[in-house]
């Protein structure tokens, strides 16, 4: 007997997320389109405005109510840690004292897309007499709080992509990539650096990433180091350091110059060949030379990889003339020590250039 074929039930939950996931796309694609737009319907007072910041002195001031004010604290962060030193100021609360933050060698910001928000154009005549200008970023330019600045950025009208046309959608994103493309040139013209960045971002992964040789490394006088001469034996009874624990010890010569490395692989490996008589080898017999070493300023995206592709977990650091300064060891670079690393001074049978360790 046949039985009759059903159709299988279309698979209405996933058509539903594949329609959703569509529209979200198409609401992105629609914000990243008024971007394009603003961006090619910018004029030269934009390129003025960036003038005006990367001139500043003192603090931009960036002021706006509502989702204006939102994206302009959003865009104080930006400025701040692209070298222009900048903070935010409510409107409302300016009227009732928090005025006196102001300082002639100070610029404003004044964010309003209609340009006619009662809060901000209240201050705006007060802010641009009291600072060296004051620069209005608004859609277009025919509204009161242009017609008291300085300087208007003028980014244009733009559809929102809320499905009502209402929310600002489309209008915060376009004023907050204005603002970051502004002090972006500012950040530029003050010749802002990378190392600049480091130095106003040192905590955090963002932070580490940045830093050098110099910052992630242990001090030379908290690590294990001996002189060539010295048995393993020796090297790794009298060199033990302080602190966390490091795998490796540091060979050097009577200046302190750097001449190989012996790890805790290297020990291993004499015992798994049943080399115990090495131990009172000379540790120069043994150790790895030359031997792969950093300069103190080697950056840790190089220094990661020098970790990575061969394989190793420590990392001499040495100055330009070859001394030994220091070590990156690995777990500095992938876990946070508990507790800071002890500066306690240890005897070590070398001598250091600058005295740090006593014969």
């Amino acid at each position: 007997m046949n039985l009759p074929v059903r159709n299988p039930t279309p698979n209405s939950s996933g058509d539903l997320t594949a329609r959703r996931l569509q529209a979200i796309r198409e609401f992105m694609h629609k914000e990243a389109a008024a971007i394009t737009l603003a961006a090619d319907s910018l004029d030269a007072s934009v390129v003025k405005a960036a003038v005006m910041t990367s001139a500043c002195r003192g603090s931009v001031i960036v002021t706006g109510v509502g989702k204006a004010g939102l994206v302009g604290q959003k865009l104080v962060a930006t400025l701040a840690s692209t070298g222009t030193p900048a903070h935010f100021l409510h409107p409302s609360e300016a009227v009732h004292g928090d005025l006196g933050r102001v300082r002639p060698d100070d610029l404003v910001w004044a964010i309003s897309n209609s340009g006619r928000s009662e809060e901000v154009v209240r201050i705006a005549e007060s802010l641009r007499r009291a600072t060296r200008g004051l620069i209005a970023i608004t859609s277009d330019e025919d509204n009161p709080l242009s017609a008291i600045a300085n300087v208007t950025v003028a980014y244009g009208s733009h559809r929102e992509v809320d499905p009502n046309g209402l929310a600002p959608t489309a209008t915060t994103t376009v004023i907050m990539a204005v603002g970051d493309a502004i002090a972006m040139m500012a950040s530029s013209m003050r010749e802002f650096t990378s190392a600049d960045f480091a130095r106003l971002h040192p905590g955090g992964s963002l932070g580490r990433k940045l830093s050098c040789a110099k910052d992630l490394m242990r001090h030379a006088k908290n690590c294990r180091v001996t002189e060539s001469t010295k048995t393993i034996r020796e090297a790794m009874t009298t060199t033990a350091a302080f602190g966390r624990r490091c795998g490796a010890v540091m060979v050097v010569d009577d200046r302190y110059k750097l001449v190989g490395i012996f790890t805790d692989s290297d020990l291993a490996r004499l015992f798994q060949t049943r080399q115990e008589r090495s131990l009172d080898d000379s540790i120069s017999a043994h150790m790895t030379s030359p031997c792969i070493s950093v300069k103190m300023d080697e950056k840790y995206e190089m220094i990661m990889q020098h970790l990575t592709e061969r394989r190793i977990s420590e990392l001499p650091v040495v100055d330009p003339k070859g001394v030994l300064v220091g070590m990156v060891d690995i777990t500095d670079l992938i876990t946070l020590p508990t507790e800071p690393i002890t500066q306690t001074r240890r005897r070590l049978s070398v001598i250091s250039p600058d005295d740090d360790f006593e014969v």
